[in-house]
């Protein structure tokens, strides 16, 4: 997957529009980023990636740039 699928599927995580996120936004000014979006996000991963993530791992971060890093090289550029 690359960065912009990633980010598309963010979208989706969160119920926006494809394309609403760039990448560099912050996860505490994006207003569905709530407990939902959360799991979703854990299932997203572990659907996606075959990764488990914890909330610790999902609360440590404070971007977009933020949870893609959790994914390491599974993300192209």
């Amino acid at each position: 997957m690359n960065h912009s699928e990633f980010l598309l599927q963010l979208d989706s995580v969160i119920e926006a529009a494809p394309g609403t996120l760039k990448g560099s936004e912050k996860l505490a000014g994006i207003a569905a980023w709530d407990s939902l979006a959360v799991l979703g996000f854990i299932a997203m991963v572990d659907e996606k990636f075959r990764l488990q993530l914890s909330g610790k791992d999902i609360v440590a971060c404070e971007s977009i740039a933020d949870l893609a890093g959790l994914l390491g090289d599974r993300i192209k550029a």
